[in-house]
């Protein structure tokens, strides 16, 4: 099995919560390939003392996008998305996108540090025989089924 790789991301409120929850998970996280949106990656970079965690764009300035695609490519096992439910986000057509693709992919999303700390405990994390079930689209015509 291939390195499993993580994308971070959080929103302005919830960045801090993040970073420290990955700190205190550092040792869970430093066989994982972690991929993180503008600020967030580097906040993360600072912290954990890592440059090679892949820094995409910022999110409302494409970063989303850039994990959506990722995962629609297979390059990303579990998104991490601390979002804030109490702030409108004035990109949340960006964020709902990024969901649905993960939803679509069959991608576990962490929303908050209780689920986050769930699936990265998971024993599916670390067991090299756990393949998870990825789709076959290789049919799909885009036509809406009656």
């Amino acid at each position: 099995m291939a390195v499993r790789s993580v994308a971070l991301v959080a929103h302005d409120n919830k960045k801090q919560e993040l970073v420290e929850w990955a700190d205190e998970n550092r040792a869970r996280f430093a066989p994982l390939r972690l991929y993180a949106t503008g600020t967030t990656g580097r906040l993360l970079s600072e912290r954990l003392a890592r440059d090679d965690i892949h820094k995409l764009l910022s999110g409302p300035l494409g970063g989303d996008q850039q994990i959506g695609a990722k995962i629609a490519e297979g390059e990303i096992d579990l998104l991490v998305f601390f979002w804030d439910p109490l702030e409108p986000q004035p990109h949340d057509p960006d964020i709902k996108a990024l969901l649905r693709i993960a939803a679509l992919w069959n991608i576990p999303v962490a929303c908050n540090r209780a689920s986050a700390e769930f699936i990265l405990s998971s024993p599916c994390m670390t067991d090299e025989q756990h393949q998870p079930v990825k789709p076959d689209f290789s049919d799909y015509t885009g036509r809406k089924v009656s």
